[in-house]
Order: C-alpha cells, then sequence, then structure tokens
C-alpha cells in the first residue's frame, strides 16, 4: 500500500478490521471548556482505547497484512512507551514474539506495562538513539521491524480515529491532533480531508520536538539531534517521509505549545473533565487553551485526547509545578 494512495476503502477496511478488538472511544462534549476556549467543543477520548492510547489500531491493521514468515520471526518496534504498549499487546494476542527499544529515561509505568503485555524491553540512550540500536538487533536475529508511524498500515489503522469522530460529529469544524511523527494525524486528517474537504484539521507539536513544524519549514523530512519536552508521546526525533507528504496534503497547519501550556491544559482537563491525560494527550487542547488557533467563535471543534498513560509520579510534578 502507498500511503500518498491512501483511500477511504483502506482506512474502512482497518475499522472493519479492529471492529470488537478495540473500543468505540467516545467523543465527549465540554460546556466548562468549550466556553474558555469560545468553541463548541468535543474530546476524542482515546485515553479509553486499550493500552490507554490509540496505538493499538494501527499495529492491529499492520499486523494482520504481515505473512506467516513475519510473524513467525517475531517483531521488535521501538517506542517511548503507547507504541511499546500497543505492539506487545497485539504480539500477546496474536502469539508472536515481541521486542520493544525504548529510552532509558522511559516513564516506567510505560516500560512496566510493556513487559506485563509480554514484550523483552530493552532500555537504551535517548529518542534518537532508540532506532539504530533497534536495526542492530533486527538484523542480528532477524526480526520483523514494525515502524511505530511511517507505515501506510499504520497510518490506515489511526485513520480509522477519524471515521469515528466524522460518524459522531458529522458537522465538525475543526480537528486538533497533536504530533508525534505523524502517523496519528496523517490517517485522521486522510479520512476526514477525503470526505469533507472543508474541515480544517491542525496539528500540535511541543516546542521542544517540533520535527514536523521543521520539516514543512524546510520543504522535506528532517531530524532533531535532539528532543526536549514533558510530552514523551510526541518526541518522536523525526518526520516520517509517508507521513510528512500526508501532513503537507491534508493539514491546514502545525502550531507550536511549551511544556507550561500543556501542563495548564492537562490540569484543567483533569479539574474540570475529570479526565487523566498524559502530556502528549492534553498537547491537541493546550494548543485552543493557549490561542495558538484562530476559529470562528463557536465553531465545532475536537481535539484528540491521544492517551492516558502518565505515570502517578510523574502526575505529582507536573501537578506540583503547575
Amino acid at each position: 500500500m502507498d500511503s500518498m494512495m491512501l483511500t477511504l476503502n483502506e482506512i474502512a477496511s482497518a475499522q472493519q478490521l479492529i471492529a470488537g478488538r478495540l473500543h468505540r472511544t467516545p467523543l465527549l462534549h465540554s460546556t466548562a471548556l468549550g466556553r474558555l476556549t469560545k468553541t463548541d467543543l468535543y474530546l476524542k477520548a482515546e485515553l479509553f482505547q486499550k493500552t490507554g492510547s490509540f496505538k493499538p489500531r494501527g499495529v492491529f491493521n499492520k499486523v494482520a497484512h504481515l505473512s506467516d514468515e513475519e510473524k513467525r520471526r517475531g517483531l521488535i518496534t521501538v517506542s517511548a512507551g503507547n507504541h511499546a504498549q500497543a505492539a506487545a499487546y497485539v504480539a500477546q494476542l496474536e502469539g508472536i514474539p515481541a521486542t520493544v527499544v525504548m529510552p532509558a529515561q522511559a516513564v516506567p509505568s510505560k516500560v512496566e506495562a510493556t513487559r506485563q503485555y509480554g514484550a523483552e524491553v530493552v532500555l537504551h540512550g535517548g529518542m534518537t538513539d532508540l532506532f539504530p540500536k533497534a536495526e542492530e538487533i533486527r538484523a542480528e536475529r532477524q526480526l520483523t521491524f514494525i515502524h511505530p508511524f511511517d507505515d501506510p498500515y499504520i497510518i490506515a489503522g489511526q485513520g480509522t480515529v477519524g471515521l469515528e469522530i466524522l460518524e459522531d460529529l458529522p458537522e465538525v469544524q475543526a480537528v486538533l491532533v497533536g504530533i508525534g511523527g505523524g502517523g496519528l494525524i496523517s490517517g485522521i486528517a486522510a479520512a476526514i480531508k477525503l470526505q469533507q474537504p472543508q474541515v480544517q484539521i491542525i496539528g500540535v507539536e511541543p516546542e521542544g520536538a517540533a520535527a514536523m513544524q521543521l520539516s514543512l519549514q524546510a520543504g522535506r523530512p528532517v531530524k532533531l539531534a535532539k528532543t526536549e519536552t514533558i510530552a514523551d508521546g510526541l518526541a518522536a526525533p523525526f518526520a516520517g517521509e509517508q507521513t510528512f507528504k500526508l501532513v503537507k496534503r491534508y493539514v491546514d497547519q502545525v502550531v507550536l505549545v511549551s511544556d507550561a501550556e500543556i501542563r495548564r491544559a492537562l490540569c484543567l482537563l483533569m479539574e474540570r473533565c475529570k479526565l487523566v491525560v498524559e502530556p502528549a494527550g492534553a498537547a491537541s487542547f493546550a494548543a485552543l487553551l493557549a490561542g495558538k488557533v484562530q476559529l470562528d467563535p463557536g465553531s465545532r471543534t475536537v481535539c484528540v485526547l491521544s492517551g492516558g498513560n502518565i505515570d502517578l509520579g510523574q502526575l505529582k510534578n507536573l501537578l506540583s509545578s503547575t
């Protein structure tokens, strides 16, 4: 499958494949936060997905398209945490061995959850060190590499979030999505724009991990020398080749938020909506709250809350620093 030729049929096929295996997450209306942001605000609660984030959608779709030989060899991937848990979860269900390379300073609860789902975890360096280490292990053991975001089947699987948004709110006018490597926003943007091109799709990146915005400015995917943000789920060290092309084609704008803005949004989501999101999951709402996006008053707006895998120690530190 070519991601640039990604069709609604391919995203719909992914939706059929995951039906009954994953949750159809709710679209929640928030009057209080809508009043604060002068929007008619809805929250796509992917934190309630199995493993606590949207990630299993793409992994299920990818694994379904592997050959028996690729499955037999076992899987390897890289992740700060959410994709790690998703890959481990799906591999366990499918009876496939899985190895995940995670940063040495990964959130402890994400590491432990990945191990509990049955994967071997290799802790190694920082975000920019993961891919070379994974390639070293893959070559040594002849494993099958599952890319965390830059893969057409992964992107199509994440696009099922966009289908659900349109099914639940056909009159949506704007959708805000956090960007790490770009798999989630690529899938959502394609799913929505191929049906309703007038809907605004807005990407949100942390200031300390702005690979996609820098790539758009350069006209090609760029790699970051380092990433520095509390939103570990958005700290991909580069924009994918395929996700970059899809973002360039379907996403209307990409804005940046600071860690302080993410922290404030996270606290408000907890206080007003009783939703415990991780920093990456709060980024989309942070952009709206901080006024980084200019929408018409009362616009029917969806913020995708991509995950809720926050370590209790991390949560305590975030709350004490607000």
